[in-house]
């Protein structure tokens, strides 16, 4: 039975994670940006804007997990052998299709390496229809989903964690398509007509568009 100071606490836990999320998305959208041209000009936004919110995001998530160590908090289960290995290659096979994604649609670009140097531009860089992104249209965030419901522990903090975390992606994956729509038109409703969004389907259908695979 939860008592109510580990309901506080998780409580707690997901107002903290909806603070950061709402920060977070808004500063990933194309609002946050329009007005950092208008105070920082548009090449110095476009050279820094991507580095300086993923830094932001890592330093402004750090408070949540201190909150999360000092709460109070219960173990709820702990998964045992044999079935512990099964969950470390489940979680193994989340990160790597994050890995995959991430090269797919361009590691320096997520971290904004290639915008801090000045890197050439992909010769691929557009809307990826291809690899993962033929069987679901949010591979990283199906593999973060599937990585944190199979951690093979789970406490009362860590379930409101999780749980917020989740919202997150979900509520986070929708507002990026409405940008990716604003930004491919047709061609990305055609995408998100034939492609799942997190479960890949069964029955492959090609995509407009298949020319853009990489």
């Amino acid at each position: 039975m939860i008592t109510g100071v580990e309901i506080r606490a998780a409580a707690l836990i997901l107002v903290a994670c909806a603070l950061w999320g709402v920060v977070h998305s808004w500063l990933a959208s194309l609002q946050a940006k329009d007005l950092a041209c208008k105070l920082l000009g548009e090449s110095a936004v476009e050279r820094f804007y991507r580095i300086a919110y993923n830094i932001f995001a890592v330093l402004s998530f750090l408070p949540l997990l201190a909150l999360l160590a000092q709460l109070p908090d219960r173990l709820l289960y702990r998964i045992p052998m044999p079935w512990l290995l099964l969950t470390f290659a489940i979680q193994g096979l989340a990160a790597l299709t994050i890995a995959i994604g991430l090269l797919q649609t361009g590691m320096l670009d997520f971290a904004g390496l290639r915008q801090l140097f000045k890197l050439p531009e992909r010769r691929s860089a557009g809307l990826v229809m291809g690899g993962l992104y033929r069987y679901m249209r949010h591979p990283l965030y199906t593999g973060g989903l599937v990585f944190l419901w199979f951690a093979p522990g789970m406490s009362v903090n860590l379930l409101a964690l999780f749980s917020g975390l989740s919202a997150y992606l979900i509520i986070g994956a929708l507002f990026e398509e409405r940008k990716l729509v604003r930004q491919y038109g047709q061609v990305y409703r055609d995408y998100r007509r034939v492609t799942p969004m997190f479960v890949p389907g069964l029955v492959l259908t090609r995509h407009p568009g298949q020319k853009n695979k990489v």
